[in-house]
Protein backbone atom coordinates (compact mmCIF):
# COMPACT_ATOMS: atom_id res chain seq x y z
CA UNK A 1 0.00 0.00 0.00
CA UNK A 2 1.16 3.51 -0.30
CA UNK A 3 0.70 5.46 2.93
CA UNK A 4 0.63 9.00 4.03
CA UNK A 5 1.43 10.06 7.21
CA UNK A 6 1.37 13.78 8.70
CA UNK A 7 3.41 14.71 12.02
CA UNK A 8 5.98 12.21 10.54
CA UNK A 9 9.40 13.46 11.81
CA UNK A 10 7.65 13.61 15.68
CA UNK A 11 8.16 11.27 18.19
CA UNK A 12 5.52 9.08 17.15
CA UNK A 13 5.18 9.80 13.46
CA UNK A 14 8.88 9.04 12.94
CA UNK A 15 8.35 5.41 14.58
CA UNK A 16 5.20 4.82 12.83
CA UNK A 17 6.88 5.47 9.21
CA UNK A 18 9.92 2.95 10.25
CA UNK A 19 7.48 0.64 11.24
CA UNK A 20 5.51 0.93 7.96
CA UNK A 21 8.64 1.36 5.71
CA UNK A 22 9.92 -1.98 7.47
CA UNK A 23 6.58 -3.96 6.54
CA UNK A 24 6.82 -3.36 3.12
CA UNK A 25 4.51 -0.09 2.51
CA UNK A 26 5.17 2.60 0.46
CA UNK A 27 5.09 5.58 2.74
CA UNK A 28 4.91 9.10 1.91
CA UNK A 29 6.09 11.21 4.89
CA UNK A 30 4.66 14.65 5.20
CA UNK A 31 6.64 17.05 7.25
CA UNK A 32 7.32 20.91 7.90
CA UNK A 33 9.65 22.40 5.57
CA UNK A 34 11.42 23.30 9.27
CA UNK A 35 11.73 19.58 9.43
CA UNK A 36 14.85 20.00 7.45
CA UNK A 37 15.28 19.53 3.46
CA UNK A 38 17.73 17.81 1.05
CA UNK A 39 17.89 15.27 4.16
CA UNK A 40 19.78 17.22 6.78
CA UNK A 41 17.33 17.68 9.23
CA UNK A 42 14.86 15.57 10.91
CA UNK A 43 13.24 14.37 7.91
CA UNK A 44 16.69 13.04 6.73
CA UNK A 45 16.70 10.69 9.65
CA UNK A 46 13.54 8.47 8.38
CA UNK A 47 14.22 5.49 6.50
CA UNK A 48 16.18 5.99 2.98
CA UNK A 49 12.91 4.25 1.47
CA UNK A 50 10.52 6.48 2.82
CA UNK A 51 9.62 9.49 0.22
CA UNK A 52 9.00 13.16 1.82
CA UNK A 53 6.39 15.70 0.73
CA UNK A 54 7.09 19.03 2.45
CA UNK A 55 4.22 21.12 3.53
CA UNK A 56 1.77 22.62 6.39
CA UNK A 57 -1.14 20.44 7.44
CA UNK A 58 -2.61 24.47 7.74
CA UNK A 59 -2.30 24.30 3.93
CA UNK A 60 -4.98 22.40 2.57
CA UNK A 61 -3.38 22.59 -1.27
CA UNK A 62 0.01 20.53 0.34
CA UNK A 63 -1.89 18.09 1.98
CA UNK A 64 -4.23 17.12 -1.32
CA UNK A 65 -0.65 16.73 -2.97
CA UNK A 66 0.78 14.68 -0.26
CA UNK A 67 -2.00 12.42 -0.65
CA UNK A 68 -1.93 11.76 -4.38
CA UNK A 69 -2.56 8.07 -5.07
CA UNK A 70 -1.95 7.33 -1.54
CA UNK A 71 -4.53 4.30 -0.38
CA UNK A 72 -4.65 5.16 3.26
CA UNK A 73 -3.45 8.20 5.57
CA UNK A 74 -2.48 8.51 9.07
CA UNK A 75 -2.80 11.82 10.60
CA UNK A 76 -0.64 12.16 13.61
CA UNK A 77 0.95 15.80 13.09
CA UNK A 78 -0.19 17.78 16.15
CA UNK A 79 0.75 20.52 18.78
CA UNK A 80 1.21 18.45 21.88
CA UNK A 81 3.89 21.49 23.53
CA UNK A 82 3.03 22.40 26.79
CA UNK A 83 3.30 26.16 26.37
CA UNK A 84 3.61 28.13 22.68
CA UNK A 85 4.05 31.71 22.79
CA UNK A 86 1.08 31.89 20.10
CA UNK A 87 -1.34 29.58 21.43
CA UNK A 88 -3.83 29.74 18.64
CA UNK A 89 -1.34 27.45 17.10
CA UNK A 90 -3.05 24.64 19.18
CA UNK A 91 -6.48 24.96 17.33
CA UNK A 92 -4.68 25.90 14.06
CA UNK A 93 -2.81 22.34 13.80
CA UNK A 94 -5.50 20.17 16.32
CA UNK A 95 -8.45 21.45 14.88
CA UNK A 96 -8.03 23.05 11.50
CA UNK A 97 -5.78 20.51 10.27
CA UNK A 98 -7.70 17.49 11.14
CA UNK A 99 -10.60 19.62 9.14
CA UNK A 100 -8.04 19.81 6.42
CA UNK A 101 -6.72 16.24 6.16
CA UNK A 102 -10.52 15.83 5.91
CA UNK A 103 -11.03 17.98 3.12
CA UNK A 104 -7.84 16.74 1.41
CA UNK A 105 -8.80 13.06 1.24
CA UNK A 106 -12.22 13.99 -0.09
CA UNK A 107 -10.53 15.14 -2.69
CA UNK A 108 -8.02 11.72 -2.82
CA UNK A 109 -10.30 9.14 -4.30
CA UNK A 110 -7.61 6.74 -3.66
CA UNK A 111 -7.30 7.04 0.18
CA UNK A 112 -10.00 4.37 1.59
CA UNK A 113 -8.56 4.43 5.26
CA UNK A 114 -7.99 7.57 7.56
CA UNK A 115 -6.06 6.40 10.98
CA UNK A 116 -6.64 9.68 13.31
CA UNK A 117 -4.18 9.70 16.36
CA UNK A 118 -6.12 11.67 19.42
CA UNK A 119 -5.62 11.69 23.01
CA UNK A 120 -7.70 9.71 25.85
CA UNK A 121 -7.53 13.37 27.39
CA UNK A 122 -10.19 13.61 24.66
CA UNK A 123 -12.70 11.11 26.37
CA UNK A 124 -13.60 12.54 29.03
CA UNK A 125 -16.44 15.99 29.41
CA UNK A 126 -15.42 18.19 26.35
CA UNK A 127 -16.76 20.98 24.53
CA UNK A 128 -17.74 19.39 21.78
CA UNK A 129 -13.86 18.25 20.23
CA UNK A 130 -14.91 13.95 20.22
CA UNK A 131 -18.36 14.74 18.41
CA UNK A 132 -15.90 16.87 16.07
CA UNK A 133 -14.02 14.25 15.50
CA UNK A 134 -16.70 11.37 15.29
CA UNK A 135 -18.79 13.66 12.80
CA UNK A 136 -16.51 12.64 9.88
CA UNK A 137 -17.27 9.42 10.26
CA UNK A 138 -21.20 10.46 10.25
CA UNK A 139 -20.36 12.24 7.01
CA UNK A 140 -19.00 9.07 5.03
CA UNK A 141 -15.22 9.70 5.75
CA UNK A 142 -13.50 6.12 6.53
CA UNK A 143 -11.94 7.17 9.57
CA UNK A 144 -11.07 5.01 12.54
CA UNK A 145 -9.64 6.98 15.48
CA UNK A 146 -7.37 5.95 18.14
CA UNK A 147 -6.39 6.95 21.51
CA UNK A 148 -2.82 6.65 23.17
CA UNK A 149 -2.03 7.64 26.44
CA UNK A 150 0.88 8.88 27.96
CA UNK A 151 3.74 7.51 25.55
CA UNK A 152 7.17 6.60 26.47
CA UNK A 153 10.21 4.43 25.13
CA UNK A 154 13.17 5.42 22.66
CA UNK A 155 12.64 8.24 20.13
CA UNK A 156 12.95 11.76 19.79
CA UNK A 157 13.41 13.72 22.73
CA UNK A 158 9.95 15.58 21.33
CA UNK A 159 7.50 17.40 23.66
CA UNK A 160 5.57 13.77 22.97
CA UNK A 161 8.06 12.17 24.73
CA UNK A 162 7.38 13.32 28.02
CA UNK A 163 8.27 10.31 30.10
CA UNK A 164 11.23 10.14 28.72
CA UNK A 165 12.41 14.16 29.46
CA UNK A 166 10.89 14.22 33.28
CA UNK A 167 13.08 11.02 33.96
CA UNK A 168 16.72 13.17 32.08
CA UNK A 169 15.85 15.94 34.67
CA UNK A 170 15.52 13.32 37.52
CA UNK A 171 18.46 11.42 37.12
CA UNK A 172 20.53 14.72 36.16
CA UNK A 173 19.64 16.09 39.72
CA UNK A 174 17.67 18.62 38.31
CA UNK A 175 14.13 17.31 39.50
CA UNK A 176 15.32 15.87 42.77
CA UNK A 177 11.74 14.83 44.57
CA UNK A 178 8.35 13.47 43.04
CA UNK A 179 6.28 16.27 41.41
CA UNK A 180 3.22 17.03 43.67
CA UNK A 181 1.81 14.60 45.82
CA UNK A 182 2.70 12.64 42.35
CA UNK A 183 -0.16 9.88 42.75
CA UNK A 184 -2.65 10.83 40.30
CA UNK A 185 -3.06 7.97 38.22
CA UNK A 186 -2.78 8.00 34.24
CA UNK A 187 -2.39 4.98 31.80
CA UNK A 188 1.09 4.75 30.35
CA UNK A 189 2.00 2.98 26.93
CA UNK A 190 5.07 2.08 24.78
CA UNK A 191 5.63 3.94 21.73
CA UNK A 192 6.33 0.94 19.89
CA UNK A 193 3.08 -0.53 21.15
CA UNK A 194 1.01 1.92 19.82
CA UNK A 195 2.55 2.10 16.70
CA UNK A 196 1.44 -1.66 16.40
CA UNK A 197 -2.04 -0.26 16.99
CA UNK A 198 -2.17 1.82 15.02
CA UNK A 199 -1.21 -0.70 12.12
CA UNK A 200 -3.80 -2.57 13.32
CA UNK A 201 -6.36 0.31 13.27
CA UNK A 202 -5.44 0.43 9.67
CA UNK A 203 -5.92 -3.19 8.80
CA UNK A 204 -8.51 -4.13 11.08
CA UNK A 205 -10.18 -1.26 12.65
CA UNK A 206 -13.89 -0.18 11.87
CA UNK A 207 -14.78 2.79 10.24
CA UNK A 208 -16.39 5.41 12.83
CA UNK A 209 -14.60 3.45 15.22
CA UNK A 210 -12.42 4.60 18.49
CA UNK A 211 -10.15 2.85 20.10
CA UNK A 212 -7.57 3.09 23.17
CA UNK A 213 -4.27 2.43 22.93
CA UNK A 214 -3.36 2.97 26.31
CA UNK A 215 -1.17 0.82 29.13
CA UNK A 216 -0.75 0.26 32.70
CA UNK A 217 -2.24 2.94 34.71
CA UNK A 218 0.21 3.93 37.17
CA UNK A 219 1.47 7.05 39.02
CA UNK A 220 4.22 9.54 38.65
CA UNK A 221 5.39 8.45 41.90
CA UNK A 222 4.91 4.72 40.58
CA UNK A 223 7.09 5.30 37.94
CA UNK A 224 10.07 7.30 39.92
CA UNK A 225 10.16 4.38 42.20
CA UNK A 226 10.44 1.74 39.43
CA UNK A 227 13.16 3.74 37.85
CA UNK A 228 14.88 3.70 41.32
CA UNK A 229 14.83 -0.50 41.36
CA UNK A 230 15.55 -0.73 37.82
CA UNK A 231 18.72 1.65 37.48
CA UNK A 232 19.27 0.53 41.62
CA UNK A 233 19.82 3.75 42.38
CA UNK A 234 17.70 5.89 45.63
CA UNK A 235 14.07 6.93 44.81
CA UNK A 236 13.28 11.05 45.50
CA UNK A 237 13.08 11.10 49.36
CA UNK A 238 10.29 14.54 49.13
CA UNK A 239 7.67 15.84 46.93
CA UNK A 240 7.71 19.35 45.40
CA UNK A 241 4.97 21.44 46.33
CA UNK A 242 3.01 22.02 42.96
CA UNK A 243 3.32 25.66 43.78
CA UNK A 244 6.72 25.94 43.45
CA UNK A 245 6.55 24.13 40.30
CA UNK A 246 4.04 26.84 39.33
CA UNK A 247 6.24 29.67 40.03
CA UNK A 248 8.66 27.34 38.16
CA UNK A 249 6.53 27.27 35.31
CA UNK A 250 6.13 31.19 34.90
CA UNK A 251 9.40 31.74 35.22
CA UNK A 252 10.27 29.23 32.05
CA UNK A 253 7.41 30.94 30.10
CA UNK A 254 9.29 34.16 30.92
CA UNK A 255 12.55 32.78 29.58
CA UNK A 256 10.98 30.79 26.82
CA UNK A 257 9.26 34.66 25.75
CA UNK A 258 13.20 35.91 25.92
CA UNK A 259 15.03 33.18 24.18
CA UNK A 260 12.35 31.24 21.81
CA UNK A 261 13.50 28.10 23.46
CA UNK A 262 10.25 25.56 24.64
CA UNK A 263 9.91 24.86 28.17
CA UNK A 264 9.90 21.97 29.27
CA UNK A 265 -12.63 2.49 28.65
CA UNK A 266 -11.59 -1.02 27.55
CA UNK A 267 -8.28 -2.41 25.40
CA UNK A 268 -9.68 -2.90 21.98
CA UNK A 269 -9.90 -6.83 21.59
CA UNK A 270 -10.50 -6.46 17.57
CA UNK A 271 -7.40 -4.99 17.01
CA UNK A 272 -5.26 -7.73 19.16
CA UNK A 273 -4.28 -4.66 20.78
CA UNK A 274 -1.81 -6.55 23.73
CA UNK A 275 0.72 -3.67 25.43
CA UNK A 276 3.46 -4.78 26.98
CA UNK A 277 4.57 -5.14 30.68
CA UNK A 278 5.45 -1.51 31.80
CA UNK A 279 8.58 -2.71 34.31
CA UNK A 280 9.99 -4.59 30.68
CA UNK A 281 9.03 -1.23 28.70
CA UNK A 282 10.82 1.14 31.27
CA UNK A 283 13.70 -1.10 31.74
CA UNK A 284 14.26 -0.55 28.02
CA UNK A 285 13.65 2.82 27.83
CA UNK A 286 15.96 3.92 30.78
CA UNK A 287 18.99 1.75 29.10
CA UNK A 288 18.22 3.29 26.15
CA UNK A 289 18.86 6.67 27.51
CA UNK A 290 21.39 5.53 29.32
CA UNK A 291 23.16 3.95 25.88
CA UNK A 292 22.54 8.06 24.25
CA UNK A 293 24.44 9.59 27.16
CA UNK A 294 21.30 11.53 28.36
CA UNK A 295 21.22 9.37 32.20
CA UNK A 296 24.12 7.23 34.28
CA UNK A 297 23.39 5.05 36.58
Amino acid sequence: MRIAVTGATGYLGSRLCGALADAGHAVRAFALRSAGGGGGGEAGLLPASVEVAYGDVADVESLAAAFDRCDAVFHVAAAVEAWLPDPSVFIKVNVGGLENVLKAARRTPTVKKIVYTSSFFAIGPTDGYVADETQAAAEGMPITIVYPGFMYGPGKLTAGNLVSRILIERFNGRLPGYIGHGHDRESFCHVDDVVTGHVAAMEKGREGERYLLTGENTSLVQIFDMAARITNTKAPRFHIPLWLLEIYGWISVLVSRITGKLPFISYPRELGYSPRNLTEGLSEMLLWLKDEKFIKF
